[in-house]
């Protein structure tokens, strides 16, 4: 069943904030706001802090040297908040769309100037003067302007940038931080602190090696606090560096998009072997298990079978295997490594392989490609028992109360929920609070490497410092639904919930 709350995504510990202090000065006119700051208190606050007063859109640079968009929200007070938007290299087919301007002379087709000026023509002045702590009103006003089914006319990036400011100056204007604001926005009872999963070894579309697979995760789940699980990720990082160094040489410790090394391994089962050995040196065997994101679509044939050589093209097709023989190679590894994830094994229409492997091993399977966080294809899902975990990345549907849905439609069915970064990425740091509001449990934004990933990890590490009380979850984190979904009885040798405080 689906790794949740009290095991996989326990929390290592949930929390009861009672106070904030803001971190930001106000003396000058603008102060421009991210998760970290949050305005003055309710009590302080004037009314102008609650109403837009502009709103302005620029094109930025992201990790990948891409262009996606930037957004300022301007409130009365004259409070700034800020927020940019990531952007997918392996995108699932039914993802809202990202507005690209298309012009090959500029930016080779990816400028989003046209996202912009959607934003800053069209948007902007029907947000003038409306309340910024009413999220739904905001992002059902953006849905009803687009009037697509996938946000094609506006573009999802240009109402994302929108609807992620927007969220921002709600929790400014409410005196509270962001993961605050989220946590009541989605009517979570009690927060947890997420379980990190780094990607420290990159194929599929990700990496020039032979590897077909996409992502190879180590997750502290043994840590007793996010503190510890950042190091024990950053210490096993730096020792499979050196591993990898050893055996294949300098270069290969070249790093990826999202931080991870991209060695020259030859298949899948020699990137498992390579962390094992970096946990076993760094002395965390039992303590940090593996994930992978397979990213099947990725290498689906057009006969419907999975090449995992798909990268030299043409090959001689002994590597190209039936959904049924990957499936028993998943196996293979769940039996044979540490294995309590996996993302996307199959294609993302292949609907009866997922229900196969779902109903046939008892580790957590997660929806990326399959779900792209739209609750629509949650709802399918869910019917069909295809996975147990959602993969929630809010640029795939375009707005925070369509993430918020569709992780609470996921926790009611007993499912696990990942909050997950997109390998084109910049410094906006909002997915940690998502996770931390949310109290999903865990948090996917690359390995312990480039600013833009510890971005994320740091700004979750700062919400320890906001919390003023340390609970057990064990009692609570497994509710009913879970409980009515068989609950996790057979993870319990591998994941046992600890608590201790900072």
């Amino acid at each position: 069943m689906a790794l949740t709350p009290s095991q996989l995504s326990k929390p290592f510990f949930s929390t009861k904030p009672t106070s904030h202090t803001p971190l930001l000065s106000q003396r000058v006119k603008f102060t421009v706001r991210s998760s970290v700051a949050a305005a003055p208190s309710p009590a302080v606050a004037s009314k102008a802090s609650n109403k837009v007063k502009n709103v302005k859109a620029r094109q930025i640079i992201d990790s990948r040297g891409n262009p996606t968009v930037e957004v300022d929200l301007i409130t009365g007070d004259g409070s700034l908040y800020r927020s940019a938007v990531p952007s997918g290299a392996s995108t699932g087919i039914y993802e809202a769309l990202e507005l690209r301007d298309g012009d090959k002379s500029v930016y080779g087709g990816k400028g989003v100037l046209n996202a912009v000026k959607n934003i800053n023509e069209f948007l902007a002045p029907k947000l003038v003067g409306a309340d910024v702590r009413n999220q739904t009103d905001f992002d059902s006003v953006m849905l009803d302007i687009d009037g697509t089914p996938n946000k094609s006319k506006l573009g999802a990036n240009a109402i994302l940038g929108v609807s992620l400011s927007v969220c921002r100056a709600g929790a400014g204007a409410k005196g509270v931080p962001l993961y605050k604001h989220i946590q009541e926005l989605s009517n979570t009872k009690e927060l947890v602190m997420p379980v990190p999963a780094f990607n420290v070894i990159n194929g599929g579309s990700h990496a020039g090696n032979n590897l077909a697979m996409q992502e190879f995760m180590i997750l502290p789940v043994g840590a007793s606090s996010f503190s510890e699980a950042l190091q024990m990720g950053s210490e096993v990082y730096h020792i499979l560096k050196g591993i990898i160094k050893a055996k294949y040489g300098q270069d290969a410790c070249n790093v990826g998009d999202e931080g991870g090394f991209a060695p020259n391994v030859q298949d899948n089962r020699e990137g498992l072997v390579l962390l094992i050995d970096a946990i076993e040196k760094a002395g965390y065997t039992g303590k940090i298990k593996i994930g992978m994101d397979v990213a099947a679509s990725e290498f689906l044939t057009k006969e419907g079978k999975y090449d995992l050589n798909f990268k030299k093209q043409p090959n001689d097709g002994a590597h190209v295997l039936a959904a049924e023989k990957l499936g028993d190679l998943y196996k293979e590894f769940i039996r044979d490594f540490p294995i309590v994830s996996i993302e996307d094994p199959f294609d993302q229409d292949d609907w009866s392989s997922w229900s196969s492997l779902q109903s046939s091993v008892g580790i957590q399977i997660v929806g990326d490609d399959l779900l792209v966080t739209n609750p629509k294809r949650i709802v399918d899902a869910i019917q069909k028992k295809a996975c147990n975990a959602l993969l929630l990345k809010v640029n795939q549907i375009g707005t925070v109360t369509e993430s918020i849905q569709a992780a609470l439609d996921s926790k009611a069915a007993g499912w696990g929920v990942m909050v997950s970064h997109r390998s084109g990425e910049t410094e906006d740091n909002f997915i940690a609070d998502l996770s931390v509001g949310l109290a999903s449990g865990q948090i996917k934004t690359g390995a312990p490497c480039r600013s833009e990933r510890l971005a994320k990890y740091n700004q979750v590490k700062l919400h320890i410092f906001s919390f003023q009380k340390c609970y057990s979850a064990h009692s609570h984190a497994e509710g009913p639904s879970a409980r009515a979904h068989g609950g996790l009885s057979h993870l319990h040798d591998l994941l046992e919930v600890q608590t201790s405080p900072i």
